[in-house]
């Protein structure tokens, strides 16, 4: 569902009335005015905190799944790991936690995974509904401990950009520990293809697709994003102007 800007002011007036002393502070108003904050904002206000995305039925899934951004990481190191199977692979957990993680794909099949049916909606114009099966993220933070002064999780990945930069994004809490918020090891009843982010996969099921970080590395539980890339939460954010929060 497609929160329209002219609806959440309409739906948030009483919250807006409550706010307005502070709207009158000039650099107050800049900030949660801003589209980007404003549509956060409203949208966290309007919706429970782990309000669901819509979930579709089996018969609703679409005969293709297009792959979004990368279709194929192709360096020398992501192919290796794809000859064997990704046997050898290994998603890192770090940063401010108690207890740092590197986990293997059979330990994350093992883990209580959740399946969820759910529409994937592209920057580029384009949806469509798969099934997908992943551990909740929730799972993985409890098990590596979160320090107190953590606010975003950024994820790191295998595929670098036509210039070579490293893709990478982030997210903070709220949506880390969302329901939906998946590891996903498989689209469609089938492991993830190569196209689709093999071997595994952000589902971030409230944000839109160039959120949903493919070819998983490493997750880092961080108190700032200044000084990751260019300080802006992601690879399209610090080079194209998206917006870090990306709320459908």
């Amino acid at each position: 569902m497609i929160i329209t800007r002219r609806a959440l002011l309409i739906g948030a007036g009483a919250t807006l009335a409550g706010c307005d002393r502070l709207a009158r502070n000039d650099l107050v108003r800049e900030a949660l005015f801003s589209s980007e904050n404003f549509h956060k904002w409203a949208q966290r206000r309007l919706l429970a905190r782990d309000a669901l995305a819509h979930e579709f039925r089996a018969d609703q899934i679409s005969p293709v799944f297009r792959a979004n951004g990368t279709a194929n990481p192709n360096t020398d190191a992501y192919k290796m790991l794809w000859r064997g199977g990704f046997a050898d692979w290994r998603l890192r957990v770090s940063g401010m936690v108690a207890r740092p993680l590197s986990l293997s794909l059979p330990q994350l099949h093992a883990l209580p995974h959740r399946e969820q049916i759910t529409r994937h909606d592209c920057v580029e114009g384009w949806s469509a509904i798969g099934k997908w099966r992943g551990v909740p993220l929730k799972r993985v933070l409890d098990a590596a401990g979160l320090r107190d002064r953590v606010r975003y999780i950024v994820f790191r990945c295998a595929d670098h950009m036509g210039d070579g930069r490293p893709y990478y994004e982030s997210i903070d809490l709220t949506d880390a520990f969302h329901p939906q918020t998946i590891l996903a090891f498989a689209l469609n009843d089938r492991p993830l293809s190569v196209a689709n982010g093999a071997p595994l996969r952000l589902r971030v099921e409230r944000q839109l697709g160039y959120k949903h970080a493919k070819y998983l590395m490493e997750i880092s539980a961080v108190e700032s994003l200044a000084g990751i890339g260019k300080g802006k939460g992601g690879f399209w954010e610090d080079h194209a102007g998206y917006d870090w929060y990306a709320g459908i």
